[in-house]
């Protein structure tokens, strides 16, 4: 199946969410440094991250809960990792891939404007600092912050952006990046739970491409946390390559398309596109292979 996604956003739409702290290349500048914009037909570009020296590109989970509203998807409960469950994980590697699965819930509860459910993540994601020994990487005047705003969805995505940048400052400032890429690939995994589920419930051409361009995302992955020779961090790492051989066999092909230039509205729109060849089988694989990671993480069991 070849499929070519003519999926776009306007960057200034996405200002607010860009706070998230995975700011999109192509909206480097802010509105005092230009007036342009630029929009793009293809897909959405995600942020390059550093992690223990590694550059790779991931979506931010607010990116894939905003396409996943965008489907006409609502609200859905039973996709998350219940925020109660946060007292059976007691080693630091459960804790830390898990704070990254809560992140990305937490991000999902606040773009649907769910209150009591942020309330629920907030209190988890903090208990899980506080374990790890990383609280300092959420401040307190950040934590109240959170509490006072969080009834306003806006306000409640630029905090989370404030935080994830907090604490990434302060784990490669403490030479924690061994937490860092855990809680990272914690966070991919559950928004990859949150497309492969939302793709069986509603089948669509960007939620199928989602899923789909995150073949080098998990190339990268697999790569940082190699790094690690902690016993549970390995197995977790195998069952990240099997789902690599999955995504092995997924196809992309770029066509560049000269971009056109607004000058009455300032803004330019980008033509290119890339188009995936993927199947039915391998999607089908994809599915089932990320809702075992997710479980094994979210229930405790060995990867």
């Amino acid at each position: 199946m070849r499929l070519t996604l003519p999926f776009y956003f306007s960057c200034r739409l996405l200002l607010p969410v860009l706070a998230f702290g995975w700011l999109l290349s192509s909206c480097g500048q802010s509105e005092n440094e230009s007036e342009d914009l630029v929009e793009s037909r293809d897909t959405v570009k995600a942020s390059v991250l550093n992690v223990a020296g590694e550059l790779f590109s991931v979506p931010s989970p607010i990116q894939t809960a905003l396409l996943i509203q965008k489907s006409g998807l609502p609200y859905n409960k039973n996709m998350l990792n219940e925020s109660n469950k946060v007292n059976t994980y007691s080693t630091e590697f459960q804790r830390t891939l898990n704070l990254g699965v809560y992140g990305a819930d937490l991000a999902y509860v606040s773009l649907y404007n769910q209150t009591q459910d942020a309330l629920g993540y907030l209190a988890a994601v903090k208990q899980l600092t506080d374990k790890l020994g990383i609280s300092n990487a959420f401040d307190e005047s950040t934590m109240n912050r959170f509490k006072n705003n969080i009834t306003n969805k806006d306000s409640m995505m630029v905090l989370v952006g404030i935080a994830y940048r907090g604490s990434d400052a302060y784990l490669k400032n403490n030479q924690r990046s061994d937490v860092s890429s855990l809680i990272l690939a914690g966070g991919w995994i559950e928004s990859m739970y949150f497309s492969t589920n939302s793709y069986k419930t509603k089948a669509s051409k960007e939620l199928k491409f989602r899923i789909a361009e995150q073949k080098q995302a998990l190339n990268s992955l697999v790569r940082i946390l190699n790094m690690n020779t902690n016993e549970d961090v390995k197995a977790f790492t195998e069952s990240l390559k099997t789902l690599q051989t999955v995504f092995d066999g997924i196809e992309f092909k770029y066509t560049f398309v000269e971009p056109e230039h607004d000058t009455i509205k300032k803004v330019t729109y980008i033509n290119s596109q890339t188009e995936v060849i993927v199947n039915e089988d391998q999607l089908n694989q994809i599915v089932n292979q990320v809702e075992q990671i997710r479980n094994k993480i979210t229930s405790n069991t060995k990867s």
